[in-house]
C-alpha cells in the first residue's frame, strides 16, 4: 500500500483514519472520508478567571489595561458607598489610596497611573471629580452638570464623558484638558447606565436606559455623535469602561439578568462571541478588545468580587457555536467525534419523545433513518457509522436495545433491567451500561447495576459503589462514571474491565450533564444543574477534575459527543422546558482540524 498520495507535486500522507495526536502543521489524506485535512493552531476567544477584588461591589469605575488596570469607587448593598480604590498587575488585586469622597455609578478614564474619577452618586448626584497622580487623589475641576450612571473614555489629559442621570436622563456631553470640562454636542438618544469606550475625538457610547433599555451605538467623531449599528442584545448597566476603541471595543454584562453576553465591535457591527464565566450587571471593565478585564458587578445574588480576563486571537481552548439541529430536543443520546457525530432520539416538546436521528458532519445536519423507539434519557456507545442506543423513557422505562449500521436501527437483544437516565460508552459490539433509574423498583429508584455487552448480548458484572441517574465515558473495559442524582453527587468511579473504583470527585456536583471522553484517564463533564443550570466545565486527567473555560449557556439534558479535547454539547434544556437545536464545538487542545478541497 502506498504511503503516500502526490498532490500537486506534494507528497501526502496517505491514511485510513486521522491521527491521534496531529501536529500544527501537519497534513494528510483520509481514504476512508475522501478528505484532505490539515492542522492549524486554532485562533479563539475565551474569558478565564482571574484575581478576585479584595472588595465585591457593584457601580464601580475602572480603566486601565489587562495587566494594569484601576477600580476605584462602587457600592455594597444596600447602597454603602465607597471610596476604595484597588490595582490590578495581571494576577492580583491590591488596595491603594481611597478617593477623597466614596460614591458609585461614577465614570472613570486615564490610567492605573494617571486617571480621572468622576461625578456618581452618594446620596445625591455628584459633578465632582478626582485626579490620580499614581499615588494620591486630589481635588479636580467639577462638570458642568452633575450626574450619575454616566460613561467616559480618553486619559487624564484629554477625555470625554457623556449620557447619564442628572437631574434627568441626559445625553450631555464633555470634554476634558486637563484642567477643565467643556460641553460640546449631545448624544442623539440621552441615557444613563450605558457602555463607552474610545478617545476623546473618536469615542463609543453603547446600550443604556432611555429610560426603557436600548440597544442604539453612537460614534463620536470629534465633534458631533452619529448613529451606527445596534447591540445585538438590548441592555443596560453594561460593563466596558474603556475595553477598546471606537472600531475595535468590546462590550459585556449588563441588565436585565443580570446577564452574560459578550460582544465584540469591529467599527461596523457588533458579533456575539463567548460569554462572560459570572453573569452579572453594574460591573466595571478596562483593556481593549483583544486583552479585556472584567470586574465586581452585581451578580445573580450578590456583590460580585470575580474577575475575569479577555483574550482573543490566541490559541485556547474554546466553545464555538456549532450547526443547528434541525428539530430541537433534550434527553437525547450523541455518538460519534466532533466532525461526525449522531443526535439520536429525545424530547422534542413537553413529554412528547421522538425517534428523529440527525447525522452532523462537522458543519450542518442532515436527517437519517429514526429509531424504531421514540424515547428520552437513553444510552449508547459507539460512532456515527456504528452504534448501540439503550434503555431510556418511553415514557415507561425501557429496557429496549437497537444497533445502527450507518443506514438504518434494527433491534437487537435487550438489557436485562428496565432503566433511563443511565451511563453507557464503548462500541457497537462491546458496549457497557450502568446505573440509571427504574421506578418500578421503589423508591429512591436509582440502579447500581452495571451491564456488559458482546455484540450479541448482555451480561451482568460489578456494579456501581453509588447507585444513581448517571453519565459515563469510555470504553468496555476503561470506562469513567460520574456525577448524577438522587441525591445530587460529584462522586466519581474508574471501570477495569471487571469492577467499578471511586476516585476523586467533580468540583461541582451536579445532575442532567453532558460528557465525551475515550478512556477512565481522560474525559470532559460540561453543564448540567446544581441545581440551577450550569455552564460548567471540568476535564478528568485521571487522577482529578480540573475547571475548564464554561461554556457560553448554562445547559442541561443535552447529549454529548467525542473526546476530552474535541467534543460536541448537542441540544439540551437552557431553559424550563425549552428542547434546544444548539450545538457547541469543544476545542480543548487549542487546534483545530480544517477540511481541504481535493480537487
Amino acid at each position: 500500500m502506498a504511503t503516500y498520495k502526490e498532490i500537486i507535486g506534494t507528497n501526502i500522507e496517505v491514511v485510513s483514519s486521522d491521527p491521534s495526536n496531529p501536529v500544527t502543521g501537519q497534513v494528510w489524506y483520509n481514504t476512508t472520508t475522501d478528505q484532505l485535512k490539515a492542522q492549524q493552531q486554532f485562533i479563539g476567544n475565551a474569558w478565564s478567571s482571574g484575581g478576585n477584588l479584595n472588595t465585591g461591589r457593584e457601580t464601580l469605575a475602572g480603566c486601565g489595561t489587562q495587566t494594569a488596570a484601576f477600580a476605584f469607587g462602587g457600592d455594597t448593598n444596600p447602597d454603602n458607598y465607597q471610596a476604595l480604590a484597588e490595582q490590578y498587575n495581571g494576577s492580583s488585586w491590591t488596595e491603594v489610596a481611597d478617593l477623597n469622597q466614596a460614591r458609585g455609578q461614577l465614570c472613570g478614564f486615564g490610567t492605573q497611573t494617571a486617571a480621572i474619577a468622576g461625578g456618581g452618586y452618594l446620596g445625591d448626584k455628584t459633578g465632582n471629580s478626582e485626579t490620580w497622580n499614581g499615588s494620591s487623589w486630589s481635588e479636580g475641576d467639577n462638570f458642568n452638570q452633575n450626574r450619575f450612571s454616566l460613561s467616559a473614555a480618553g486619559t487624564s489629559t484629554s477625555g470625554i464623558v457623556f449620557g447619564g442621570n442628572g437631574p434627568s436622563i441626559t445625553g450631555k456631553t464633555e470634554t476634558y484638558d486637563g484642567t477643565s470640562y467643556t460641553e460640546v454636542n449631545d448624544l442623539n438618544t440621552g441615557r444613563q447606565d450605558l457602555g463607552g469606550s474610545g478617545t476623546q475625538t473618536a469615542a463609543l457610547a453603547f446600550g443604556g436606559g432611555a429610560p426603557s433599555r436600548v440597544a442604539n451605538t453612537e460614534a463620536w467623531n470629534g465633534t458631533s455623535w452619529f448613529e451606527v449599528n445596534d447591540l445585538n442584545e438590548v441592555k443596560n448597566v453594561v460593563g466596558s469602561a474603556n475595553a477598546g476603541t471606537v472600531s475595535n471595543s468590546l462590550a459585556f454584562g449588563g441588565k436585565p439578568g443580570p446577564i452574560d453576553n459578550t460582544e465584540l465591535w469591529n467599527g461596523s457591527v457588533w458579533t456575539e462571541t463567548n460569554n462572560l464565566s459570572v453573569a452579572r450587571g453594574k460591573l466595571g471593565g478596562a483593556g481593549t478588545q483583544t486583552a479585556g478585564l472584567a470586574f465586581g458587578g452585581e451578580a445573580a445574588s450578590n456583590d460580585s468580587a470575580a474577575t475575569e480576563e479577555w483574550n482573543a486571537n490566541v490559541a485556547v481552548g474554546a466553545w464555538i457555536t456549532g450547526g443547528n439541529m434541525n428539530t430541537g430536543r433534550n434527553g437525547n443520546l450523541g455518538l460519534g467525534t466532533r466532525d461526525a457525530a449522531l443526535s439520536v432520539a429525545g424530547e422534542v416538546s413537553d413529554d412528547t419523545f421522538s425517534g428523529i436521528v440527525e447525522a452532523y458532519n462537522g458543519t450542518t445536519y442532515s436527517e437519517v433513518n429514526d429509531l424504531n423507539q421514540s424515547r428520552r434519557g437513553h444510552a449508547g456507545a459507539g460512532t456515527a457509522a456504528a452504534g448501540l442506543a439503550f434503555g431510556g423513557q418511553t415514557p415507561p422505562y425501557t429496557a429496549k436495545n437497537e444497533l445502527w449500521n450507518g443506514y438504518v436501527w434494527t433491534e437487537v437483544n435487550d438489557l436485562n433491567n428496565a432503566r433511563a437516565f443511565l451511563g453507557g460508552c464503548g462500541i457497537s459490539t462491546s458496549a457497557l451500561a450502568f446505573g440509571g433509574k427504574a421506578p418500578a423498583l421503589g423508591p429512591p429508584n436509582v440502579r447500581a447495576e452495571t451491564e456488559s455487552w458482546n455484540g450479541t448480548s448482555w451480561t451482568e458484572v460489578n456494579d456501581l459503589n453509588t447507585g444513581r441517574e448517571i453519565i459515563g465515558v469510555g470504553t468496555n473495559t476503561s470506562a469513567l462514571a460520574f456525577a448524577g442524582r438522587d441525591p445530587v453527587t460529584g462522586a466519581t468511579e474508574s471501570w477495569n474491565g471487571s469492577s467499578w473504583t471511586e476516585v476523586n470527585d467533580l468540583n461541582t456536583a451536579r445532575f442532567a450533564m453532558m460528557g465525551a471522553g475515550a478512556s477512565n484517564t481522560s474525559a470532559l463533564c460540561f453543564g448540567g444543574a446544581d441545581p440551577t443550570r450550569t455552564d460548567t466545565v471540568e476535564g478528568w486527567n485521571g487522577s482529578s477534575w480540573i475547571n475548564e473555560n464554561n461554556m457560553p449557556t448554562a445547559t442541561q439534558t443535552g447529549a454529548g459527543a467525542g473526546i476530552k479535547t474535541a467534543a460536541l454539547a448537542i441540544g439540551g434544556n437552557t431553559a424550563a422546558d425549552s428542547t434546544e437545536d444548539q450545538t457547541l464545538e469543544w476545542y480543548g487542545d487549542g487546534l483545530l482540524t480544517l477540511n481541504v478541497t481535493t480537487s
